[in-house]
Formats: structure tokens, sequence, C-alpha cells
């Protein structure tokens, strides 16, 4: 699976890389400034992806303060390559002190976040704008009513959502389809072999309405990259993790994550590959997953992360990592196991899916949705 070999993202037409590259990194004044990375080495990251055929590219206004934005609006404008690629950002996060309309997911805000992000890109529209995380209080009407608007105005290509409840991503879909508005084509979700939880819920609901999933921190805020270890106080290593961390950094050092690293890095000896590298296609091969979103602050890093699809993880090994980072599904899901719904589909009649052959073929290498 080459990077350059591009698949649907969701029910659209869309193209883009199974790889992404995410450029949060790209800049010195952001949440992880430390991590960042100047607009030299930024430039050289980019040019790198761009020349091994990636072609998808997210952000967001949050990202380094508007400076990833802009650093890749730059890049993009002078390599002259805007047809090329395919530009995510995302708006909700407030960016002016004081101003309640200056963050949150409201037909005001996203209006204000656009244009912004318009400028900042240096382009006149922006391929796929996605509501970055959930405010509790906007209505999926009103975000799905100015998703709509903005597309018929020229502002944006495609919309999507990014860190909502799946009942949210739900409404505001079939919303869209009921009114003949704009639907959504993708949803932006943190996933990895140590944040399995979207498996039951999320990843079928892409399936069935038609949503892409990009996969965010699939290395697992960097844990899976082999850098940290078991040590006194959960772990040791250099890096944002060993650091005083908040959000989703937080309680990743757990006897469970552990095992799963160790596995990890088992199976990446016996096929001779990076810990990051099995990891990422472990991820990027998953079912219902259109794109893995890669960050780096570094060429060489990147380089390895590019290399993740040029392998195919035998069926054993793959096993294995299912096994030991699986998870319990929560209330309701073990009730839909095979075991207990022969209570309710059997009770002593044959009762079971039509044959293989029933339904029509797809003539398709990968569902659009790709998964």
């Amino acid at each position: 699976m080459p990077i350059d070999r591009y698949y649907a993202l969701g029910r659209s037409g869309l193209r883009v890389s199974p790889l992404a590259l995410g450029t949060m990194t790209f800049g010195t004044n952001g949440l992880y400034g430390s991590w960042g990375s100047t607009e030299e080495v930024s430039r050289a990251i980019f040019d790198r992806y761009l020349a091994a055929g990636g072609n998808f590219f997210d952000t967001a206004d949050f990202y380094t303060q508007g400076t990833s934005e802009a650093m890749l609006g730059k890049f993009v404008a002078e390599a002259g390559v805007r047809d090329r690629v395919v530009l995510t950002t995302k708006f909700s996060n407030n960016v002016e002190f004081g101003n309640p309309n200056a963050g949150g997911n409201g037909r005001k805000s996203m209006m204000r976040a656009v244009e912004a992000s318009l400028r900042r890109l240096r382009t006149d529209y922006i391929d796929l704008y996605l509501l970055h995380t959930w405010d509790r209080i906007t209505p999926a009407e009103e975000v799905m009513r100015t998703f709509d608007d903005l597309v018929r105005a020229g502002k944006i290509r495609y919309a999507g959502l990014s860190d909502v409840p799946g009942w949210y991503a739900g409404r505001a879909q079939t919303y869209a389809e009921a009114h003949a508005l704009t639907p959504l084509i993708n949803l932006q979700l943190q996933y990895s072999l140590i944040e399995r939880n979207i498996e039951p819920e999320f990843v079928p609901l892409a399936q069935t309405l038609g949503l892409g999933i990009t996969a965010w921190s699939p290395l697992g805020m960097g844990l899976l990259s082999g850098k940290y270890r078991p040590g006194e106080g959960g772990g040791t290593g250099e890096g944002r993790l060993t650091q005083k961390a908040s959000g989703p950094t937080v309680g990743l050092f757990t006897e469970h994550n552990w095992r799963v690293v160790a596995a990890l890095e088992e199976v990446a000896q016996e096929v001779g590959r990076s810990m990051a590298q099995v990891a990422l296609n472990w991820a990027a091969t998953q079912p219902g997953l259109a794109s893995v979103i890669i960050g780096a602050s570094k060429v060489s890093q990147l380089d390895d992360n590019l290399a993740s699809l040029d392998f195919e993880l035998p069926t054993k090994l793959r096993q294995r990592l299912n096994e030991v980072s699986a998870r319990t599904p929560p209330f309701p899901y073990p009730m839909f196991t095979d075991a207990y719904q022969s209570r309710i589909l059997n009770a002593g009649s044959s009762v079971g899916d039509k044959p293989a052959g029933y339904a029509p073929p797809v003539w398709m290498e990968k569902p659009s949705i790709g998964g």
C-alpha cells in the first residue's frame, strides 16, 4: 500500500493518501513548543512528504497559534501545488481571550474561523473543513446548515467532524441527509494500539453513514515509538510524556499499555522494522480507517514513518497485536456477540445470514469508506 495509492475519503470522490501529514509541529510557539519545528525544518518535512507522493495535509487554526496554517499555506503557494494537495483544517478552540464567540462550534465562530484560516493558508477554498471538538452546546443542525452554506459559497469543498460523541455524529449526518444538505465525509478520531475505544461504536457508524475515519496519534502520543520504558513513577524516556502533561497524555503509563509496548517491540524485531513502523502499519490497515495522520519534527522521523506501508504484517503477528491490545467492550456491546445473539435469533429454528453471493458484488479494490 504505497503512499501514492489514493483512496476515496468516505462516501465522496475526494482521493487522499493513506498517510496524512499532520502539521501540529510546524512552528515552535504551540502547546509543545520545544518539540515543534522551525520553518526551515518544517519546509524540508513538507517537501519530503510531497516528493514521496503524499497529498493529504492536516492542520488547525489552533496549532502553534496559527503559525502551522501560515507555514503550510506559504509552502503550498511557493511549491505551486494547490490543486494537487488536499488541505484540511479545523475550528473550535478559542483564539481570543475574553471573546466567547471566538471559539466553539456556533455559526458566528465558524464563519470567523474559516475566513481567518483562508487568509493564513493563502487560498480561496479549504478542501476539508472539520469541527475540531464538540462544545456540548451548539446543535448539530446549526453546524450542518453552516457547513452547507460554506460549501455553497465556495469557501470549503467537504466537511467532517473531529472528537465528537457517536450520537452527535449520527444526528448530524442523518439531519444532512434528511434535508439535502452537504453530507459529512470524515471523522477524525484518536486511534492506536493503545487506544481502540472507537471500534465498537464509531467504526460501524462510519461504515454505515459513509464517513472515512482519519486517525490522530496512531503512535499513542509517542508511547508506541519505543522511546519510553517502564520506570519509577510510571515511565522513563526523553519526551513530552515524562514532562508535566495534561489532556490525552495523562495516564498512558499503565500495565496494559506496557504489555502492548513489549509485544510491539517483539513483533517489530521479528519483521525487522521499527516499532513506529509496525504500529502505523497496524493502524493504517484496520477496518474503517481511510488515512492515518503522521507527524514529525525532523525529516529522518518522517522517512521512518513513510516506510510503514512498505510491508505486510503476517497474520499471526497481527493477531498477536490484536489480542494484547484488546479491551473489554463497554455495555451494551457484550450483548451483541454471536453467543448472546443466538438466544434471540435461533430459538430452536435455523436462522442466519443469506449466502455471500446474494448481495451484488462491489467492483472496487477497497470500499470507498477506506476500510
